[in-house]
Order: C-alpha cells, then sequence, then structure tokens
C-alpha cells in the first residue's frame, strides 16, 4: 500500500485554502488541490505495510502542536504552488522524524500542481493550523487524482 501520515487542517482552514488557490490559480494556472484533499504530509511512507506503520504509530507519544501559515511559494522544480510556516517549528519537525520522515522536514501544504511560475501570488489569509492528531492515509492513484482513505487517527498529547 502507498501510504503517509498526514495532518488535516480545520475545516474553516481547508476552506480558506481552497479559496486562496482557487484564486492564485488565475494568475499560474495548474490544477487546485481539492478542499477535501488539502492536508499537510509529515511523513510519505511510499509503498509500506499497513500494520508496521500502525504500530509506529501508536507509539508516538508527543505533544500537540501547530503553526501558522505565513507563506505561499512557488517551486519551479515541482511546479507547485504551497504554502506553510516561515520556519518549520520543532515540536512539528520532530513528529515527523518520529513518523519516519527521512529528509529534512520542510513543513508546506500544497495547493497547486502543474503550474506555471506566477508573477505574484495573493494575499494569503492569516491561518492557525492546529496538530491535535495526525493519520496514516493510504494513497491510491486516479484520472482525477489520488483517493485518500485515512486508516488510523492518533492522537497527540
Amino acid at each position: 500500500m502507498r501510504l503517509f501520515f498526514a495532518s488535516w487542517p480545520p475545516a474553516a482552514a481547508a476552506e480558506a485554502l481552497s479559496r486562496w488557490a482557487e484564486g492564485a490559480r488565475q494568475g499560474c494556472g495548474g490544477r487546485a488541490t481539492p478542499r477535501e484533499r488539502i492536508h499537510l504530509t509529515l511523513a510519505f511512507l511510499g509503498e509500506a505495510d499497513a500494520h508496521a506503520a500502525k504500530r509506529l504509530a501508536q507509539a508516538i507519544r508527543l505533544p500537540r502542536c501547530g503553526f501558522l501559515l505565513e507563506q505561499s511559494r512557488y517551486w519551479a522544480h515541482n511546479r507547485i504552488v504551497w504554502v506553510g510556516p516561515a520556519e518549520t517549528p520543532p515540536a512539528l519537525a520532530a513528529l515527523a522524524a518520529a513518523l519516519g520522515e527521512r529528509e529534512r522536514f520542510a513543513a508546506h501544504v500544497t495547493l497547486l500542481r502543474k503550474a506555471r511560475k506566477p508573477r505574484a501570488l495573493p494575499a494569503l489569509p492569516a491561518l492557525d493550523w492546529p496538530v491535535g492528531e495526525f493519520t496514516l492515509v493510504s494513497s491510491v492513484p486516479g484520472p482525477q487524482g489520488p483517493t485518500y482513505e485515512v486508516l488510523g487517527r492518533y492522537a497527540l498529547q
């Protein structure tokens, strides 16, 4: 199974980000992430065993954390527009590391794919993203984008 650990935003933040992405799309094209799929990937496991991933998740004993969405950027190397904190909070980086993220974790939320370089991105609304739990998610590729299935939810302390 293709798996990843994720944090999902509060409903109001997901709605605001979806609206922002549609506004940004006017200036750079691309495909917007649907509101219901907006998430922060904490650790991408790829093809992995779900039972082992669940055991790992159940062993996590870390505090709740969160971050502010303070910046929006375009990454030319993979043609995405993303939003995230100015700096990844240490508690969030510790969670990602505990979940198996092997690369240097840079908290970012992809909102547009296959985008052109924008002249400018719209002003980002001030949004808080609390992380009180994380999920184990299965991703199945499809013609309209991936289908996500939450396999488990795990509370932080």
